[in-house]
């Protein structure tokens, strides 16, 4: 099935878009902005918002049309859990029938950011969007470090309590810092041996289960996951260590 951008008519190939130029805000800018936009492939290229940032920078609302489409039946994603995602109640029970303990989990925004809504959504106790957090799971053990924890220091603290698995928030991501804070997480582990002790996750804005597997972790969560698919991963991963042994 061939799908194509949908704006006022079906298949009518309607996209809408938005970028910033460093040049001023006028009508030289807002042509500028249209003739890139048709660069870009679009037909029928128009302007229909723009304003000045700052000296010398503007920003652009701007609408075309593509006649390109996608097979949606060709699509694949790979994601880090299946179809089924225990809710709490469920997941507490496997835990209970399956593991017999408490899952230890250790989590932190690391590096030099400083955003905890990502890893708070995840573990805070109220958590996100009426899915509960990993605090309030009965049978997880969850320790939050918050953010700007340094890799060495969430290794240790995740050493010290024996925990079973780590989550890391990246939110920040201009000039891929990301990659280099978590590519360097990976080597700490390894460096010390303990790259198969834990289960690594990692989660953010910008972040998927195809980076974070490239980069060297278990799994990656990105927009639209929550406190169960990340309990949901972990506990699976358990049951399957446990009946390897």
């Amino acid at each position: 099935m061939i799908v194509r951008p949908y704006g006022d008519t079906l298949d009518d190939g309607a996209v809408q878009l938005s970028f910033t130029l460093p040049v001023p805000d006028g009508p030289r800018g807002r042509e500028a902005a249209r003739l890139f936009v048709e660069k870009l492939g679009f037909k029928h290229a128009e302007i229909v918002h723009s304003q000045p940032l700052s000296e010398g920078f503007s920003f652009y609302v701007a609408y075309g049309k593509t006649e390109l489409g996608i097979d949606f039946d060709a699509v694949q994603v790979e994601e880090a859990t299946g179809e089924q995602v225990y809710s709490m109640y469920e997941a507490c029970d496997v835990i209970k029938e399956k593991l017999g303990r408490k899952v230890v989990v250790v989590g932190a925004c690391t590096g030099f950011d400083a955003h905890t809504v990502g890893i708070d959504a995840i573990m805070n106790m109220k958590g996100y969007n009426h899915h509960y957090g990993l605090e309030r799971y009965s049978e997880i053990e969850a320790h939050n470090l918050g953010a700007q924890v340094p890799n060495e220091k969430l290794i240790d603290y995740a050493l010290k309590v024996n925990a079973d698995a780590i989550l890391i928030s990246q939110i920040v991501t201009q000039k891929d810092v990301h990659i280099q804070n978590m590519t360097e997480f990976i080597e700490l582990l390894q460096a010390r041996g303990l790259r198969e002790k834990f289960i690594v996750c990692v989660g953010g804005s910008r972040i998927g289960n195809k980076l974070a597997v490239e980069l060297g972790y278990d799994a990656g969560f990105g927009k639209g996951t929550y406190a169960d698919h990340v309990a949901t991963y972990i506990i699976d991963r358990l049951i399957e260590r446990k009946s390897a042994r």
